[in-house]
């Protein structure tokens, strides 16, 4: 089955994103990176000689129309297959068929899957020989990180291509593209756009062409004409036809993960501004507050630790506002803690100190406890040889030398204060420094 047959392009009933669709290499806007000239892919395109491929990256900006393109200029066989309601069952009669075609007449099969993270492992591990073996051409368009959601095996077999969001001069080409085009965009209206409005939907689709074209095409058939039979998109219809910028963030998959990181990369790299964009951006999108304090009490401990003791009441004053106050309120002293940590000395002394604790502790014999530091609140505990400990509150400066680590790792130094903040005061009295 061809998905790509024309007359279905340009149905009537075909909205204006899926009409304005660009049919060849040339029309196609943006993603220079990949499909300019002389760039890889756009070769492979063009002389027809394509391996399997998947095509990753935010909606709207272009991994279909490259589908449709490939399926216009190829003399393999393009067989769409839908990830979601194509059982193993319907993907082996898609390989028999393919197997024919090129036995019987040495005619290659492209096998086109959208959003092809939604497959399954069965379904991958179904296309995976037939990959091998050159019986099909897997092409896969993706809005989810392949290295997450795609079993290794095929990803290694095939070349990923990553597209980039549209560059705002890119979605103003395609919006006035659209309203100049007589065959499939809107060219047979009489349309007056202002300059702010077509900045505001440039500005609020975020790179997505796809949001930019529906909102466009809703602000001009919306809009009655005038006396002079114009119609005049003011930038109060396009606020209406578009009013909320699209966030790209999916919580639980990879841009979830790429914004927490760079949110803590901000903080530790003691940027409060990028720390506060990058918290509004989770918070627009609608992340879970819960996550966001959990990972601040985190990094109060990991990158700021003893170089700012109040790092870490901070970090817990706002995880306790959350709970008593509850957004929208709650923002300000989460802000505020952010602030607070992004601006504050930072050291990892602290997770330096603990790993290598636990490191010795399981990679070293566990020698057992010292007999002076053993418990001695039972009757018996002095025959069993468990005595000798000094209590520090009866010596001057409430500190006596003693042994307090296991005979194999008494010179073992976990904890080393850095010369930031607070820390640089510290100097405990049983560290090597009091000791020499």
């Amino acid at each position: 089955m061809d998905i790509f047959d024309q007359n279905l392009d340009q149905g009537r009933g075909a909205p204006l994103a899926d009409r304005m669709r660009p049919r060849t290499l040339d029309e196609f806007v943006g993603q220079a990176h990949i499909v300019g000239p002389g760039k890889l892919l756009r070769r492979a395109i063009e002389a027809d000689q394509l391996g399997s491929l998947i095509l990753y990256g935010p909606p709207g900006s272009g991994k279909t129309t490259l589908a449709r393109i490939i399926a216009h200029m190829t003399s393999a066989s393009f067989i769409q297959v839908n990830a979601v309601s194509s059982g193993v069952k319907e993907l082996r009669k898609v390989i028999e068929d393919a197997e024919s075609r090129l036995k019987y007449y040495n005619q290659r099969t492209i096998v086109f899957v959208d959003e092809c993270h939604a497959f399954n492992k069965s379904q991958q591990d179904v296309l995976l020989p037939a990959v091998e073996r050159g019986i099909i051409i897997f092409i896969g368009a993706t809005t989810e990180n392949p290295y997450f959601e795609m079993n290794g095996a095929l990803i290694s077999r095939s070349r990923i291509f990553q597209l980039e969001a549209l560059r705002d001069d890119d979605v103003r080409e395609v919006l006035q593209r659209a309203l100049a085009d007589l065959e499939r965009g809107l060219g047979k209206f009489a349309v007056k756009l202002d300059e702010e409005a077509l900045e505001h939907l440039v500005k609020t689709a975020n790179g997505d062409a796809r949001s930019a074209l529906n909102a466009l095409e809703l602000a001009v058939l919306s809009t009655p004409p005038g006396k002079d039979g114009i119609r005049h998109v003011t930038l109060e219809v396009a606020e209406d036809s578009i009013q909320r910028r699209a966030v790209r963030y999916d919580k639980g998959r990879d841009r979830h993960y790429d914004v927490i990181s760079a949110f803590i990369k901000s903080i530790r790299g003691s940027d409060p501004d990028a720390a506060l964009y990058w918290y509004a951006r989770m918070t627009y999108a609608g992340e879970d507050q819960r996550f966001i304090v959990r990972r601040l009490i985190v990094h109060a401990s990991e990158d700021i630790g003893m170089a700012d003791p109040q790092a870490m009441l901070m970090a817990h004053a706002a995880a306790n506002a959350l709970e008593w106050v509850g957004l929208p309120e709650a923002r300000i002293p989460i802000a505020q803690c952010i602030i607070y940590l992004a601006t504050a000395p930072k050291s990892n002394s602290v997770i330096t100190a603990i790993d290598a604790a636990l490191k010795d502790v399981e990679t070293m014999r566990n020698e057992p406890v010292p007999s002076h530091l053993r418990d001695t609140s039972y009757p018996g505990a002095k025959m069993l040889g468990h005595t000798g400990y000094k209590y520090p509150h009866n010596y001057p400066g409430h500190w006596v030398e003693q042994q307090y680590l296991p005979e194999n790792v008494r010179r073992r130094k976990y904890y080393r204060p850095s010369d930031q903040g607070f820390e640089a005061k510290l100097d405990p009295p049983g560290s090597s420094s009091r000791k020499s």
